[in-house]
Parts: C-alpha cells; sequence; structure tokens
C-alpha cells in the first residue's frame, strides 16, 4: 500500500511538473473570462510558431512559382504589388479607366471594392484582371457580407449580434457562407472579423462592429468565423490592430487617442490576437492611432509606426502573415502626412500591402527614390512582395479564372442563407430580466398593447404577434391620452426600432420616450424589446419597474418575427449580452426561457424540408385557379412545430377585385367537425363522462326507443352507425319556385324568428325540433358499412349542449379558442369581422337568394343560426393549423393539456379497418384502398378531414407535417361540377409536400 501511495504521490507531482514546464515552452492556456473583469490578470501565453495552424501550408509548387514570377518582375512592378486601390462599381467612366491605367501601367497588385452591385462588380473584376500581368488580389469590406458594400445581396447579422450567441459553431457557419459569397465574386480577402474590443459604449465608429466588450468573448467568436471563412480558401484579416475599442473619435475623420498603459494593451487589446495567430490568421490590419504607450512620438499613427508594425506585430507576437495598412484615405492618416509620403512612411514601418493609397504614381515614385538611397534594402522588398505572391497562389491566382456572371445574384441568394438567419437570431435574442416569468405570455385570455418606439419599420414584429393572440398598437402623441387608452390593458408589448442602415449611429430612447416607459411601467405589466444596440437601453436609469427587457439587437423582419415568437414561447432565450447596459446588466448577462410547444415560424430547410420543391404548390394552386376550380385558397405547411410555408393565392371572386391574404377567413365547412365538435367531446371522453360502448339512447333520451338508440358512441363517431348521409332540410321550408315561405321566415329579426341565416332572412326558433325529430325518424341503410354522415356531428352539437349547459360557439371559445390564440376562428363572423375580410362561398339561387358571405355555407347549419356540430366554422389556415398541432401534440399547445395523450390515441384508432371503414373517432385517415381524402402517400397514423367548400387538414405523427388548404371552390355555384376533387389538387398538393421532405 505505502508503495502504491509513494507512486501516486510522484505521478502528481510529474504532473505539476510538466505543467509548470508547459507554461515555460509557451504552451497554450486558455481561461474562460465570460464571468471576470476586463483587466483581469490571466494572460495567454502564445504557441511558438511551428506549432501554429496554418490553413494554407507551403508547398514546393508554390514557392517555384513565386520564385518564377518574382525573378521575372522589373522594380516598378515589385513596386506596384505593394497597392490594393479603392475600386467603386457605382462610379463613372472616368473612375474605370483611372483604374485601368493604374493597373496596366503601375502594375498594382489588388483592389478593394467599394460600394456598387455584384453584376457591375463582377465585370470590373474581369475586365481589370484581363489586363493584370499578376492576377490582382481583390479584397473587400465584408463585415455582415457583401451587403455591407453591395446592394442585391444578403445581410448578415453585426458582430454584436454574433456575439450574443452561445454556440459557435453557428458563427462558424457564417463564416462558411461569407466565404462562399467572396468565392463566387472572385474575392479573395474579407476583411473581418473586427478584433476590438468595445470597451467604450460611446465608441462611434466600432460598437455594432466588435463582437463585444469580453476579450475572451470577442475571441472565441472571431475564431470562429475565421475558421469558416479560411477553410473555404478565403483569407481573414483580423482588425483593428492594435485595438480600436476604447476610442470615442472615428479615425475616418481624425486620430483617435488610446491612453491605455502597455500593461492593459498587453491583456486585453492584445489578447485576440495572440489566440488568433496561434489558429492560423493570416492577414492583419492596422488602424491608424495615437498610442503613446507604444509609439513614443507624439501623434504619430500606429499604421505607419516601426514599433507597432514591425517591432511589435511582427517581431514580439511573431505574426509573418499578410500585414495591411487602413485605409490610408482616412484622417487618421492623411491628416499627419501627404499622399505618397504617407505611403512611404508605411512600408518603412513594416506593412506589406497600402491600402487604398490615393496617389499611386507619386508613391511609387517616393518608394524608388527611398530604395535609391538605401532606405530600403532589396531584402525588405522581397520579403513583402514575395509574401504577396505566395498569398496569389495560396489563393489559386496561379490559375486564374474569371467570375462567372451567369446565376450569380442566385448564387449570391441561397436559400441557406435566410435558414441560417433563423438560427442565428434564435441563439442570439437575449432575456436580460423575466420578473415574475413574464415572458414567454402563457395567458392569452388577457388584454395585450403593443406601443411602438423609434422611427423605423415594426410591421414584421406586430404581424407576427398576432399570430399568438390579439395584440393590438396603441398609439397617442399625448401621453395622458395614451394612457388612458391602455386602461383596460394587463399587458403592454414596447417595441424600440431603430434602422439597421444607420449602424454607425447610437440610437438613443428620448426624454420622451423614457417618460413614456417609466409611466406605463408603473401602472402595467411592461415588456421591452429592443431592436438596436443593447447601449440604446442605458438611458433607462431604473429597470425595477419593467417586469421583461429583451434585446432583439437588430431591426431586421427575421428578428422582428423570432422575438415574437420568443414573447409566446414558441422559441426560448439562448443569447448573453456582449456588453454591458449602464450598470443593471452586464456582458455575459441572459436568461434562458421557457419553451411553450406553440406553432413558430422557420424555412423549409431547418425542419428537413425543400424550399424548392414545395415551390411546386405554387404550380398546382394556379393550376386550380387558371382552371377556375376554385378563385383563390389558401396553404399552409408545418412541420416539427414550425410553420414553413404560408400563402395565400388567387382573389375571392373570379373578377379578381380582392386578393387573398393570410388573413382572411374562409368557411371551413365539415373541419369544423374537427376543430369544433370533436375536441369538445373529446374532453367529454377525457372526463369519462362517455365511453366506447355508451349507446345514443343514454347520450341523448331522446332517442330511446328509435332505431338509432343503439348505436354506440364509437359506431356514431365511425361513421358506423348505418345513418343517412344528409336530408336537405331546407327544401321543406321553400316554395316552389324556391323562395322562403312565410310560414317558416320573415325579412327582419322578430321574437320567434331570431335564427339569422343571411342578411335579411329569419328562420322560425323552433325548428331545430323539427329538424331533430327527422333525423330520429328517419330510416338507417341497410347494409352495416361505412357511411359518412352529417347527422354525426349534428347530434354531437345537441349532447355537448345538454351535458354542459353552454351553446357550441361558446364552450368552443371557453374550451379552446381564447387559450389557443384562434382569435380568428368562429362562428358567425360578421359578429366581430368585417365582411371584406370573409372569403363568399357561393351566390345562392335556391334557398337564401344572396351572395352568402359571412354566413355559413351549410344550409342545416344555417337554419341553426349559423351554429352546428358539422359545419359553421370560419377561419383561416394558421389558426386551423394551431388545433392540428395540439391533436399532433397529443392533446397539449401552450403548455396546456387539453386532454390526454390516451384520448387522443383512442380517437386516432381505426376500429373498423378489418370491416373497410377508415375511419377513426371523429377524425378521418388514409384510405385503405382506391380513392380517398389523401395522396396515399401519408402514413396510417395520419389523420384530418376534408370540407365541402375545398378544404383539408391533415397531420401526420411520422412525419410532424400538418397541411391545411383552404379555398372557397364553391363559388359562384356549388351545384357545378366538383373539379378541385376531380382534379385531385388537394391530393397533389399534400403529394408535392411529402415529396419535399429531405430527412425523416
Amino acid at each position: 500500500m505505502k508503495q502504491f501511495l509513494f507512486r501516486i504521490g510522484l505521478f502528481i507531482a510529474l504532473l505539476f511538473l510538466v505543467a509548470n514546464c508547459s507554461s515555460t515552452k509557451n504552451k497554450k492556456s486558455v481561461v474562460n473570462l465570460s464571468k471576470v473583469g476586463i483587466e483581469d490578470e490571466e494572460i495567454y501565453i502564445p504557441h511558438i510558431k511551428s506549432e501554429r495552424k496554418n490553413f494554407f501550408p507551403e508547398t514546393e509548387a508554390e514557392t517555384l512559382w513565386v520564385d518564377s514570377i518574382y525573378n521575372q518582375m522589373t522594380f516598378n512592378e515589385k513596386v506596384g504589388q505593394l497597392f490594393m486601390v479603392a475600386a467603386y462599381s457605382n462610379k463613372d467612366a472616368a473612375h474605370v479607366a483611372e483604374i485601368e491605367k493604374l493597373v496596366s501601367e503601375y502594375k498594382i497588385g489588388g483592389l478593394i471594392f467599394f460600394q456598387g452591385g455584384p453584376k457591375r462588380q463582377s465585370r470590373l473584376t474581369n475586365k481589370y484582371q484581363a489586363l493584370s500581368k499578376v492576377p490582382l488580389f481583390i479584397g473587400i469590406d465584408a463585415e455582415w457580407g457583401m451587403s455591407m458594400r453591395l446592394d442585391s445581396t444578403f445581410r448578415y447579422p453585426f458582430n454584436m449580434t454574433l456575439g450574443a450567441i452561445r454556440d459557435l459553431k453557428l458563427v462558424e457557419k457564417v463564416g462558411v457562407a461569407m466565404a462562399n459569397e467572396s468565392k463566387r465574386m472572385g474575392v479573395h480577402f474579407n476583411f473581418a472579423p473586427v478584433l476590438d474590443i468595445n470597451t467604450n459604449p460611446k465608441n462611434p465608429i466600432i460598437g455594432y462592429r466588435s463582437f463585444g466588450e469580453n476579450k475572451v468573448n470577442v475571441t472565441e467568436h472571431a475564431i470562429a468565423f475565421m475558421k469558416g471563412v479560411q477553410r473555404q480558401g478565403i483569407f481573414s484579416t483580423g482588425k483593428h490592430f492594435p485595438g480600436h475599442g476604447d476610442t470615442s473619435t472615428d479615425s475616418h475623420h481624425a486620430l483617435p487617442v488610446v491612453n491605455a498603459s502597455l500593461e492593459h494593451i498587453e491583456k486585453v487589446e492584445l489578447y485576440p490576437y495572440k489566440r488568433m495567430f496561434d489558429e492560423g490568421l493570416v492577414s492583419v490590419m492596422v488602424a491608424h492611432l495615437n498610442v503613446p504607450s507604444l509609439e513614443p512620438r507624439e501623434g504619430y499613427p500606429t499604421s505607419i509606426s516601426q514599433p507597432v508594425v514591425t517591432n511589435l506585430l511582427k517581431n514580439d507576437l511573431g505574426f509573418d502573415g499578410l500585414i495591411f495598412t487602413d485605409a490610408l484615405n482616412m484622417k487618421g492618416a492623411s491628416n499627419f502626412k501627404k499622399p505618397g509620403d504617407i505611403d512611404l512612411e508605411a512600408f518603412l514601418a513594416g506593412n506589406d500591402i497600402l491600402l487604398f493609397a490615393e496617389n499611386v504614381p507619386l508613391a511609387v515614385e517616393k518608394i524608388c527614390v527611398a530604395y535609391q538611397e538605401g532606405q530600403i534594402s532589396e531584402s525588405r522588398l522581397a520579403e513583402s512582395v514575395k509574401k504577396i505572391l505566395r498569398y496569389k497562389f495560396k489563393a489559386g491566382l496561379n490559375k486564374y479564372e474569371p467570375v462567372e456572371e451567369i446565376n450569380l445574384f442566385h448564387d449570391l441568394n441561397p436559400k441557406s442563407n435566410l435558414s441560417l438567419q433563423y438560427e442565428l437570431y434564435e441563439n442570439a435574442i437575449t432575456v436580460v430580466k423575466n420578473q415574475d416569468a413574464i415572458l414567454p405570455i402563457k395567458n392569452l385570455n388577457q388584454k395585450i398593447a403593443y406601443i411602438k418606439l423609434g422611427d423605423d419599420s415594426n410591421s414584421s414584429f406586430v404581424s407576427t404577434l398576432k399570430k399568438y393572440t390579439e395584440v393590438n398598437e396603441v398609439f397617442d402623441a399625448n401621453l395622458d391620452s395614451l394612457l388612458t387608452k391602455l386602461t383596460d390593458y394587463e399587458t403592454v408589448i414596447i417595441g424600440y426600432h431603430k434602422s439597421d442602415k444607420t449602424w454607425w449611429k447610437s440610437p438613443e430612447l428620448t426624454a420622451s420616450e423614457l417618460q413614456l416607459i417609466d409611466s406605463i411601467a408603473v401602472k402595467k405589466k411592461v415588456i421591452i424589446d429592443c431592436f438596436a444596440k443593447p447601449y440604446s437601453l442605458s438611458k433607462i436609469a431604473n429597470f425595477e419597474a419593467i417586469e421583461g427587457v429583451i434585446v432583439s439587437y437588430q431591426n431586421g423582419d427575421v428578428a422582428q418575427e423570432v422575438s415574437a415568437e420568443l414573447i409566446f414561447g414558441a422559441v426560448v432565450s439562448k443569447g448573453k449580452l456582449p456588453v454591458s447596459i449602464n450598470g443593471s446588466f452586464s456582458a455575459g448577462d441572459g436568461l434562458f426561457t421557457e419553451k411553450l410547444n406553440r406553432l413558430g415560424f422557420t424555412t423549409p430547410e431547418n425542419v428537413g424540408m425543400s424550399s424548392e420543391k414545395l415551390n411546386q404548390i405554387e404550380k398546382l394552386a394556379y393550376k386550380a385557379i387558371d382552371g377556375k376550380m376554385a378563385p383563390g385558397m389558401q396553404v399552409l405547411v408545418a412541420r416539427k412545430g414550425k410553420v414553413i410555408y404560408q400563402k395565400s393565392f388567387g382573389h375571392q371572386t373570379y373578377d379578381n377585385q380582392i386578393k387573398i391574404k393570410n388573413s382572411d377567413l374562409y368557411d371551413v365547412a365539415s373541419l369544423t367537425k374537427m376543430v369544433a365538435t370533436l375536441p369538445n367531446v373529446m374532453q367529454l371522453y377525457d372526463t369519462q363522462k362517455v365511453t366506447l360502448e355508451t349507446n345514443l339512447g343514454e347520450m341523448l333520451p331522446l332517442f330511446i326507443g328509435s332505431n338509432k338508440q343503439p348505436i354506440t358512441f364509437k359506431e356514431l363517431l365511425s361513421h358506423y352507425g348505418r345513418m343517412q348521409a344528409w336530408i336537405p332540410f331546407y327544401k321543406a321550408t321553400v316554395d316552389s319556385t324556391k323562395q322562403p315561405m312565410e310560414k317558416y321566415y320573415r325579412k327582419v329579426f322578430t321574437e320567434g324568428f331570431t335564427k339569422r341565416v343571411s342578411d335579411s332572412l329569419y328562420l322560425r326558433d323552433d325548428y331545430h325540433d323539427t329538424i331533430m325529430k327527422q333525423i330520429i325518424n328517419s330510416p338507417l341503410i341497410d347494409k352495416k358499412e361505412y357511411k359518412y354522415s352529417d347527422f354525426t356531428f349534428i347530434i354531437l352539437k345537441k349532447y355537448l349542449e345538454k351535458v354542459t349547459g353552454k351553446s357550441l360557439d361558446q364552450l368552443t371559445y371557453d374550451n379552446f379558442y381564447k387559450t389557443l390564440g384562434m382569435n380568428n376562428t368562429l362562428y358567425n363572423p360578421l359578429s366581430k369581422f368585417d365582411k371584406s375580410v370573409i372569403v363568399p362561398t357561393e351566390i345562392d339561387t335556391y334557398f337564401r337568394h344572396d351572395t352568402i358571405q359571412g354566413y355559413v355555407h351549410d344550409m342545416e347549419a344555417a337554419m341553426e343560426g349559423g351554429v352546428a356540430g358539422h359545419a359553421g366554422i370560419f377561419s383561416n389556415a394558421l389558426d386551423v393549423a394551431k388545433m392540428m398541432q395540439l391533436y399532433l401534440q397529443k392533446g397539449n399547445y401552450g403548455g396546456v393539456q387539453y386532454f390526454s395523450p390516451e384520448t387522443f390515441n383512442i380517437f386516432n384508432t381505426c376500429w373498423f379497418c378489418p370491416q373497410g371503414n377508415r375511419r377513426g373517432l371523429g377524425f378521418d385517415k388514409p384510405q385503405i384502398s382506391g380513392g380517398g381524402p389523401t395522396c396515399g402517400c401519408v402514413s396510417m397514423s395520419s389523420f384530418g378531414h376534408t370540407g365541402f367548400t375545398g378544404t383539408i387538414a391533415w397531420a401526420d405523427p411520422e412525419t410532424e407535417i400538418v397541411y391545411v388548404f383552404l379555398s372557397n371552390r364553391t363559388f359562384p355555384d356549388s351545384n357545378l361540377p366538383n373539379t378541385l376533387s376531380k382534379e385531385n389538387i388537394r391530393e397533389d398538393i399534400q403529394k408535392a409536400v411529402q415529396e419535399a421532405i429531405l430527412e425523416k
């Protein structure tokens, strides 16, 4: 035992010794600094050069090519390689001619492109490359993608937004996507990432461009980004050396002063560079800064300082990659020395590439004179030029190919960009306060107001909020009047919206906006959502009265959409603050919120579906419209709890006057059975008010003694009780000319005649009894087989109202719609909505003699005052999808269990399949053989229903897909052939959805 303990002790001692030795051997030491101060004592010890990662290792072929090119160059050609000149694709012919001259006569080494467009830039790139003896480097500032400079390209989030993301793999994916953009554009350098640690909230030029104020957070995100870029063969450039984060001046306009100590610079500002060099960063851009602790000469810019560029960057830090100056036209440099002189000083300082030289001919002349006078040696010139040529070889310029212009726009804007954008904001948006768990909002049975602050768009945010529940926009320029308008509201969402386009500005809440927030917060529950820099909230001195604080960082559509989803729990908060907000919230703060299983929104690819294949839906929709099968329609597809396709096509009628919108309401016909009556029946079953074997006589005594008394609950819901399909009850109430008889109807609301069936037609109140008697007395069909019957749900309405004491419309609202957020689903929609948003179903010439719009199309349901168990519901595709998602989640939605999973499973069982009856309990199921309601390509566990007006809602537990199709195929005449059905439009769309699945 003693010997064993001795060995253990010796082993520990050796480990300690090795650990100490490793420090002296420059081994890596990384510490998580997320919760420590910026001036912490942890110091990163860099690797020795041989242990650094190398994305672009040197090869023999490279050396041969470099030597071959270099040895053929004249002196002026060598000097020309040092210059990367500013080029624009939005300027005139004179600018183009100037660049052509610099390329052909002065043999410049590269171009940095600024404003313009991708097509124009690609053409100019090809033009300039064709003129160049040695292919040009092409660079661009694309910190958030090409859109930083070019129109018609994709805008990725700013670095500060990315700095909020915990999952670094996502940041790496951004680097990959941006690199693919660069590659497609013939760009070799993306002058990114920004490595500045933004410790000064008032920094006028860095701000959003920084990953944050914590050196570790900045570095980790920068490394992830760089890996993504350089693994695609594109070069990253870390900037702005030695650190532009703690400045209060914009170096574009003047020379900023950094009064930090050498110790601070060593511990903080240089930390990202040390780690990035070890991780394989290939180039650095040196800033125009006045840093007295690094450069003793007063007011001397770091970009032309030998102590900074050569002594610190190259010698002390051992960086041997390409070194760029920041743009030499910037006032931080150009105010110090004139064109030509500034270029020479920059080269003498140790830079390799002189960016944005203002006067190349003069600069070449100055460098030539310095060479002749011995200020510049041949070895010094060769060092930079050969380094430039080496990276040209690494970039593939030894085998240069022009930029292909075909499909350029498509290639620069792949659908995967939008998919990534959703992922990024789902991971970035940050909740920093969540008092009393106000987030996510669980209770939808409350009045919620939204107030806009800021001067930019809020449409995506508001429209998405309204997809979850009724949220009312409230506005009044007078604060007292505004507070009065808010009297009845329980929760107020305040959105602060500032434009991303003015990223260099520092938006701040105004005094009046601060007063508004304070005044509302003392009276109401408040959630404030900031669609701008976190610093924008710094003017709020005290957050105590504000229950919820969300930082959404930017004001784009995806940020707004995801933030609204977060408020209602469709996504959770995952982000952490990259910077502090006054003394209230610190960098690294970020709360996780609860996930409620409400429908969210994303792209098809994020749930394993193909956008391209889903485009087939549009073709089928227009096939139906062009073929006069329906004037318009809504189509929705959701998968894995996310809506991935929601579009409307056509018009309300064939006169093409009013386009269909996603919010319009359709008469969903028999979908009523599934979205109104059935869930209530399932709740009763769940509470054991009825069993599968309960018979109709037990459910409703009025059936005792009738031929329907023995029909069991299971047979009733399976359409297996031998009941007739329907009875045209209305025909007994119209005369031989098909006009409503006065015995049964009045044209105005009259006592005893209150059942409204159209604008000017009211049925006598007691006619329901006549309908029930006809059902009770109707004969059964001879053979016991599947026979779809409306009687089932007419009877179930009667049963539900008897047991609960509530009318079906009120019961459905109370039990489901108000808590599900199905605010666009109801009977008799004209009680709430304007007729213009309700799609007409028919021009009735046989009963009501009117355009049926806002009144249920089904005649029996109309005779029930619009409220029936089998028809009467009006809704839109999104609301129907909520109910289908509830079923898919086996009775749970929004964190509420409406009925048990066991009950759902029982109702979704095909009890009589062996007898050839495909139906579940209330649900339709896929056909067993032959024709049926589906494409024949969904699982047997799937379920749904179709409707007479041209509707279908279907869900498949195996693929987790919800599919909703709503139309008014009955317009203008329901008696015309049902070509929508004959042409299998609904089924073919369902097939297209199934074929779009990329992964199970």
